[in-house]
């Protein structure tokens, strides 16, 4: 055996770069997949985390099967055979009988003759299994090169490099995603570096992966109808057919519509309707605004407005670059082109908290997303900007004589009920309401001192039906931001789905191998390897989750939590192999990192300098996941068998995935104190087992 303080030792150059690059790859698709498969199924946008749990178990069967026969055929066939079920599904309209999942599902882009199926989960079920396939080859290849390591070097430099490739693969798709590249690069780019990987196949098999590579990126080519692919959306921009206005699709759906909201402007009916509705809550100001603020601006039919009503500065927030830069070049009235007009590309959220400015007059425009705040979250993109933190940090931005308009298009009585609670909690009245349906929305509400001139007795006419309704549900919280959940608890529609994944997953397990349903049934499970899975899991998720309200909800915040996570984990092994911290030590700053992180009040992930950021930063990622990570090194390292016990831990994420769905009936926080328990219970077995490796077969599976 080599030395095992040796990064690389003689003879494993080739298995660490192959190792690095197959890693790489199961990253970059990872992530291809979760942005590509919902410009197809729509569906799919409100559920990355489900294809993030897909790879977790696809990778964790692949390594339980490794030392048998190579199913590396499987990838490239499997990758193709997912890209066919993806477009063949995207030409059917698939519905949502249940209301208690609120999902926007328009279907813009098929025609009226498509089919139609009654029901979401089952385009949701037959991806999960489809995507699972894709990564069951590299899985399988990823424990074969970590057992290697195990056998002539040390676990934890496999480990590294693994690690390192997976880094990589982030960063890389970062830079993909930055550069505006299409989705035929998007997955152009792993089946590239797998062909390369597998340079060593015989001819016959590395011209066959080659040309089911190009049969899969023909199709990706000729499915993609998007304009531009922003880093949340696959957008389609298309003219009214009078050319009055531009209908934006995201992902297939309506989600915008510009069109000319000028006063003097001659519109068909149906649009003049919808710009009085836009107009019609700046009759109630006691003075027009001089400097306003609108976050959610989109296209830009809100800046328009008030540029209309005479507004001297305006600062627009928009998350989305891509769908800021069709407003630049296409809305009718170029808003963005005035001088008195400052757009930020930034989360509105975000840019509330950390703005000084006080404004006249603040818009929220109609922001429901379509898609999730991350690939590890239940949370969507929008989430955050509906509770009553956010609303309160909007009236702590308005001048003495202030107001706020918060348009919505509202379809379920609690979420109008919820939105008017969270208006009267944070202004200490009762909104005025407009509910006239608009056309693009249905509800304006308007609250703040610039709405109190000549009003009391409507407003307190309003204000006693309004407390009656917002009374009767619960008001979104950073700890709980669900405006769309119809109440705190896992629906119908959730647990269907959570039990169909699990079922999924125990028959992968089972189907794995002979050996697998052996040691199943002699109950020599890694379940230490699997708890600190299930427990990593949901420390990732907490720490995403937090990182993106601390730093604003953005994609590129996003990117660079997962690459500092990575980057945490490779240093923690590292070190691990070069100086080992005790287990006991790791245990007990594991423990101590997450009961801080815990305690934390909320307010703590709203500081507004760059200081107090990192500070808290430290406390709810650095910490806990370094020393989650020093722990796992410590017992992966002790493993006989490298591939059953990364296996293993994969499978324990797919668990801690599932669970992650409890944030819905415990709020975000909690998952700390489920990690917590899972953690504790990993530093039982060790003490069990005497402080020793539990050591299962050593026969591969």
């Amino acid at each position: 055996m080599s030395d095992p303080a040796t990064p690389v030792a003689p003879g494993l150059r080739r298995t660490a770069l192959e190792l690095f690059a197959i890693s790489f790859v199961v990253l970059f698709q990872e992530l291809a997949l979760i942005r590509w498969l919902p410009g197809q199924v729509r569906v799919l946008a409100y559920f990355p985390n489900l294809i993030l749990l897909s790879a977790f178990l696809g990778l964790g069967l692949g390594c339980l099967r490794a030392g048998r026969r190579s199913l590396m055929w499987l990838w490239p066939t499997s990758l193709l055979v997912t890209v066919l079920a993806a477009v063949g599904l995207g030409q059917v309209v698939f519905t949502q009988g249940s209301a208690s999942e609120h999902l926007y599902l328009l279907y813009y882009d098929l025609p009226r003759d498509a089919p139609v199926v009654g029901d979401v989960k089952a385009p949701i079920l037959v991806l999960f299994v489809l995507s699972t396939l894709t990564f069951v080859p590299l899985g399988q290849a990823v424990a074969e090169r970590l057992q290697t390591f195990r056998d002539r070097s040390s676990p934890l430099w496999g480990y590294a490099w693994d690690i390192a490739g997976s880094l990589a693969g982030v960063g890389a798709f970062a830079l993909v995603g930055f550069s505006g590249l299409r989705p035929v690069a998007w997955l152009g780019v792993p089946l590239v570096v797998g062909l390369l990987v597998l340079s060593r196949s015989g001819r016959g098999r590395l011209a066959a992966h080659a040309a089911l590579a190009l049969v899969t990126l023909a199709l990706v080519a000729r499915s993609d109808r998007a304009d531009v692919h922003s880093p949340y959306y696959a957008l389609e921009a298309r003219p009214r057919s009078d050319q009055m206005g531009l209908a934006v699709l995201a992902n297939g759906s309506l989600h915008q519509f510009a069109f000319t909201v000028r006063r003097d402007a001659v519109l068909p009916p149906e649009l003049a309707l919808t710009r009085d509705g836009y107009h019609q809550p700046y009759r109630r100001l006691a003075r027009p605004p001089k400097r306003a603020l609108v976050v959610g601006a989109g296209t830009g039919n809100d800046v328009s407005v008030l540029l209309d009503e005479g507004a001297e500065q305006v600062d627009a927030v928009e998350i989305d670059p891509a769908i800021l830069a069709l407003g630049r070049a296409r809305h009718p009235d170029r808003p963005y082109a005035s001088p008195r007009v400052r757009a930020h590309n930034t989360d509105a959220r975000s840019f509330l908290q950390g703005s000084h400015e006080q404004y006249d007059l603040i818009v929220f425009g109609t922001l429901d997303s379509m898609t999730r705040l991350s690939a590890l979250s239940t949370v969507r993109l929008d989430n955050f900007v509906y509770t009553l933190e956010c609303l309160r940090a909007a009236r702590a931005r308005l001048s003495p004589e202030g107001g706020l308009l918060l348009y919505f298009m509202v379809s379920a009585d609690y979420i109008d009920a919820r939105l008017l609670g969270l208006v009267t909690e944070a202004f200490g009245q009762a909104p005025l309401v407009d509910s006239v349906d608009h056309g693009l929305f249905n509800r304006v509400l308007m609250a703040g001192p610039a709405f109190e001139h000549g009003r009391g007795a409507e407003r307190r006419a309003q204000a006693e039906e309004t407390l009656r309704l917002a009374r009767a549900w619960e008001i979104p919280r950073d700890d709980w931001p669900y405006l769309y959940l119809r109440a705190r608890g896992l629906s119908p529609f959730y647990l269907a789905i959570g039990a169909g994944i699990a079922l999924l997953a125990a028959l992968g397990v089972f189907a794995a191998s002979p050996d697998m349903r052996r040691s199943l049934r002699a109950g020599t499970v890694d379940l230490e390897m699997l708890l600190f899975g299930l427990g990593f899991l949901l420390l990732e998720t907490r720490a995403v989750t937090a990182m993106n309200l601390l730093w604003g909800a953005t994609w590129l915040t996003s990117a660079v939590v997962f690459g500092s996570i990575l980057l945490v984990v490779l240093v923690a092994t590292v070190a691990t192999e070069l100086r080992p911290l005790p287990y006991g030590a790791g245990m007990a700053g594991l423990v101590v990192s997450l009961l801080a992180a815990y305690a934390a009040p909320g307010s703590s992930l709203l500081q507004p300098g760059l200081a107090g950021k990192l500070t808290v930063s430290l406390l709810f990622a650095g910490g806990p996941v370094l020393f989650a990570s020093v722990c796992f090194a410590l017992r992966f390292r002790a493993r006989e068998d490298a591939r059953a016990a990364f296996g293993w831990n994969l499978l324990g994420a797919v668990a801690g995935g599932l669970l992650e769905m409890a944030a819905m009936v415990t709020g975000l926080r909690a998952l700390l104190l489920v990690a917590l328990v899972a953690y504790l219970a990993a530093a039982l077995l060790w003490l069990r087992n005497g402080g020793r490796a539990v050591r299962p077969p050593a026969r591969g599976c």
